[in-house]
């Protein structure tokens, strides 16, 4: 479930904080608020967001390193404009 523009907008989520999780943030912002922002509430709703973002880290990992294996695998296959000398 992703949240609509509509809705982060309605529940004022700062523009970094739209992204694919936004959607756990929202109830984890009001649970703050209405706990007063007491460090040991709410903590099954801080769990959940803190989870998907460091599932959403992972996954840009994972295609950052396709991402490079495949640049690797062109760079060894091509030719190379400037051929290499002895010794430089």
């Amino acid at each position: 479930m992703i949240a609509t523009q509509e809705e982060m907008i309605e529940a004022k989520v700062p523009i970094p904080y739209r992204d694919q999780c936004a959607h756990l943030l929202i109830p984890l912002n009001k649970c703050r608020q209405a706990e007063f922002f007491l460090p040991w509430k709410c903590e099954n709703e801080r769990h959940s967001y803190e989870k998907c973002e460091y599932e959403l880290v992972m996954e840009r990992m994972l295609q950052m390193k396709k991402i490079r294996e495949q640049e690797a695998q062109s760079a060894n296959h091509s030719i190379p404009l400037v051929p290499k000398t002895a010794g430089a």
